[in-house]
């Protein structure tokens, strides 16, 4: 949590953003969740100025190790309005501050979205939710339409190679010498070095578009939440995320995000981006998914095992390495029954 000291400097930080006589906080809880970063439940109560009145927001501030995958807070803000702006159905951003001196770490305030988020929920219903994967397929597709040259997204680095080559090699430099010692990791980084697909079209992507990552109410979608892996890749790097397997939780028949067929996802996509969805370069993103995420719940552990920040969630994600694996490894089972993704 933040200290009284810090929330006071906050509180007079926020005034002169708002333009207000005074911003004071209240209901401050730390929300479940948020293993990148930290994320506080807050209202802010607005004396004066456009934005007088009561806001229920959420403050995501830098943790104390952060993952070097993972956006600074400023370019997560930056994601976030570009994204809002082209309306796709993400928090509206309100503030932004790198300033260390007000809470000691980047932060930025966004306004509360209401609804359900974990997975196991979201996924529970008998019966399969075809409209929610078209939602979410619409929303994505909104999303891809933003390109290189948005004039708000000048920060994001674009990438040297392929955005395949380029996954493979940052996977590798991540896991360093664990790259090398587990056998499934080696196969696995050396089978997205060959069959890598060449450069194409670049667009904005979330690059965590999954089950989990968003929120639903009485059946609806209502926001979708954690931008800090957004960059600029090929657009078929979240088709598959979101229908890969350890995005399913308990519905493993329902291929996109244990929400319905892929077809309906696949559908409400095409018709909104106005691209082919491509099931040559789904194939390859989908390996690299598994590896991503074996990668990053990899790091996750080493946060903690380290006691750079002793944490039960980021030892228990640690832990699921060997289940990621295992759902890459089936995955590329299913491929060798037919052709090779990339001949």
């Amino acid at each position: 949590m933040i200290g009284p000291d810090a929330l006071a400097r906050l509180e007079i930080w926020l005034a002169g953003q708002a333009g207000a006589a005074c911003v004071r906080l209240e209901d401050v809880q730390r929300l479940s969740g948020g293993a990148i970063s930290l994320n506080l439940a807050v209202d802010l109560i607005v004396d004066g100025g456009a934005l007088a009145g009561r806001h229920p927001c959420v403050l995501r501030a830098a943790s104390p190790a952060s993952l070097s995958a993972s956006l600074s807070k400023t370019q997560e803000f930056a994601v976030l309005k570009a994204a809002f702006t082209a309306g796709v159905a993400a928090p509206e951003p309100l503030f932004a501050c790198d300033d260390a001196g007000v809470l000691e770490r980047p932060f930025y305030i966004m306004r509360r979205a209401h609804g359900i988020g974990a997975g196991r929920l979201v996924t529970k219903s008998e019966a399969a939710q075809p409209e929610l994967a078209r939602e979410l397929g619409r929303q994505l597709g909104l999303l891809h339409r933003i390109a290189p040259g948005n004039p708000g997204l000048a920060l994001l680095t674009m990438p040297e190679l392929s955005p395949g080559l380029a996954a493979a090699r940052l996977y590798r430099a991540w896991l360093g010498g664990e790259a090398s010692r587990d056998p499934v990791l080696a196969w696995g980084l050396r089978w997205l070095e060959r069959n890598a697909p060449p450069a194409g079209e670049l667009v904005l992507c979330h690059r965590d578009y999954r089950t989990g990552n968003y929120l639903v109410e009485d059946g609806r979608l209502t926001a979708i939440l954690d931008w800090e892996f957004a960059g600029w890749s090929d657009p078929m790097e979240d088709v598959a995320w979101f229908c890969s397997r350890s995005w399913r939780f308990a519905r493993m028949d329902r291929e996109a995000g244990g929400l319905a067929d892929r077809a309906d996802f696949y559908a409400a996509y095409e018709e909104t981006s106005g691209r082919r969805v491509d099931p040559a370069r789904i194939a390859f993103w989908e390996t690299s998914a598994y590896l991503r995420w074996a990668t990053i719940a990899h790091m996750q552990g080493q946060r903690h095992s380290s006691g750079v920040e002793p944490s039960l969630e980021l030892a228990l994600t640690g832990r699921m390495v060997p289940e990621i694996l295992n759902d890459m490894l089936i995955h590329l089972a299913t491929l060798e029954q037919g052709a090779r993704p990339c001949d």
